[in-house]
């Protein structure tokens, strides 16, 4: 079985205009898109596109903002469609998904990654799903151009209104490991050349099993609401700190190409 959990800690340090740093753990899962029938069966707290403790949705994830929010089609069509319109022609190999699953029907994900690779186990491109808590989502697509030894490497200005505290035409700079025994990812905000924000995803690979699964939801319990909280409660510290906001009603026009969940475009 390709799919897997990671067992992660994430890091998040504001170096200006003033310093603010917090970091939590949190498990993820990493899923083979192929093996998501498969996991339905073996899994007894993951379902497919229908309610469990652990649920995965292919409605919620890069459906072309187009279309209707029930056309059938599964993630795997979702995401081909959309390199297809980005001129990527994606004909098969393995895709990786790392995300937070549904937990009792609830689920908010800061970002997600897909990673596409061809039939020979190669990477391909890596996309970079980014949600804000407007139930709002852009993707920011790393080609074959984006690809080294590293991992994936692009940097893209953001015009996504993603916190209050930082501008839509900020730049993220993406630094992307493919997801191995390891997991390193980081992503670096930076406004006028100046880097002001890190943000580190680190882990390691652990066996996607019954048991390990009742005991991270046990570990970590609610871990989507964890998430959110956790948003919530440190964007009202940062305000304490009086740290400048700006509400998402401004500079609407540097919103680009984002899409609404259940994907009606805006």
């Amino acid at each position: 079985m390709n799919s897997c959990l990671y067992k992660a800690h994430i890091m998040h340090h504001r170096l200006a205009p003033k310093q603010h740093r917090f970091h939590y753990r949190v498990y993820l899962f990493c899923i083979d898109l192929d093996e998501l029938p498969m996991l339905s069966r073996k899994i007894l707290m993951l379902s497919h596109n229908r309610f469990n403790f652990f649920s995965f949705r292919d409605r919620e994830h890069l459906q072309l903002p187009a279309e209707a929010p029930d056309t059938g089609k599964t993630i795997r069509q979702h995401i081909t469609d959309y390199l297809q319109q980005n001129g990527i022609f994606f004909t098969g190999g393995q895709i990786l998904l790392l995300t937070n699953l549904n937990v009792l029907g609830y689920n908010f994900n800061p970002v997600s990654f897909y990673f596409c690779f061809d039939e020979t186990g190669s990477p391909v491109c890596c996309v970079v799903e980014v949600s804000n808590t407007f139930r709002e989502m852009k993707p920011y697509l790393m080609g074959p151009e984006s690809f080294s030894e590293e991992g994936f490497r692009r940097t893209v200005k953001k015009y996504f209104y993603v916190s209050p505290f930082i501008d839509h035409d900020t730049e993220f700079d993406f630094n992307v490991a493919v997801p191995g025994e390891k997991l390193a990812i980081r992503i670096y905000d930076y406004q006028e050349g100046r880097r002001f924000f890190i943000s580190t995803l680190t882990g390691r690979r652990k066996a996607l099993t019954n048991a390990r699964l009742l005991g991270y939801s046990i570990r970590f319990p609610f871990i989507t609401l964890k998430v959110i909280a956790l948003i919530h409660w440190n964007a009202l510290v940062l305000w304490l700190k009086k740290l400048p906001a700006r509400p998402k009603r401004e500079n609407r026009h540097l919103q680009k190409d984002v899409y609404r969940r259940y994907k009606e475009n805006i």
